[in-house]
Parts: C-alpha cells; structure tokens; sequence
C-alpha cells in the first residue's frame, strides 16, 4: 500500500491549497483516512478525518470552519481543502488510512492509522 500526498506549497496568509491524498494497493473508499500535521519541534496532530462512507468527518478545533475533507472515489484519492490559511498552518502534512475495513466512524489517535503518505510542506507566509 502506497499513498501519495500532494498539494502543499508556499501561500500567503488568507490564502488557500488543496492536498490530495493518492492511494495504490488500497481502496480508499473502504477506510476511513486522516489528515495529520507536524510543525517543526512540534508533535504530530490529527487534522481532520473521514469515515470510510463519508457520512462521518472530524476537524480538529483549530481548522474547524476553514478546513473541508472530502473523497473522490472514482479517482481513490481523499482531499483536504484548506482556506483562510494562517501561518500557524504551516507544517508538514500527512495522510494516513486507518486499520479497520468499514470501520465506524472516524478515530483521532495515530495509532489506529497503518499506511502513511511521505509529507507534503505547507508553508503560510504573514
């Protein structure tokens, strides 16, 4: 299983990027997958997640209202569009996919995620 992050890039602030996450050797649509970020010296959060059917999500407090998870199962890719970016938004960003097939719901801990992306930078300038 691999899973390809991309999207990330240098905005200002205000500005917005859309992340993809790619998936080969896995059907996305039967996971529920996760956004995570890691800022430098800092530990790595969840950001936002996505049931496997879609009918379920979770934002961390600090994206709520600007951040939006969505899938596209034809292309078997997840997105994170990202608007009203703040330089506080600038880290490392990951997707991963958790380890339950149809699971319910979502889950926040990075221990239920098995398959991680490589990272995509996003960096806010002020």
């Amino acid at each position: 299983v691999q899973l390809q992050a991309s999207g990330g890039g240098l905005v200002q602030t205000g500005g917005s990027l859309r992340l993809s996450c790619a998936a080969s050797g896995r059907t996305l649509s039967n996971y529920a997958v996760g956004w995570f970020r890691q800022a430098p010296g800092k530990a790595r959060e969840i950001v936002a997640a996505i049931s496997w059917s879609g009918k379920s999500t979770y934002y961390a407090d600090s994206v709520k209202g600007r951040f939006t998870i969505s899938r596209d199962n034809a292309e078997n890719t997840v997105h994170l569009q990202m608007n009203s970016l703040k330089p506080e938004d600038t880290a490392v960003y990951y997707c991963a996919t958790d380890r339950w097939y149809l699971g319910l719901g979502v889950r926040r801990s990075l221990n239920e995620y098995d398959y991680w992306g490589q990272g995509t930078l996003v960096t806010v300038s002020s």
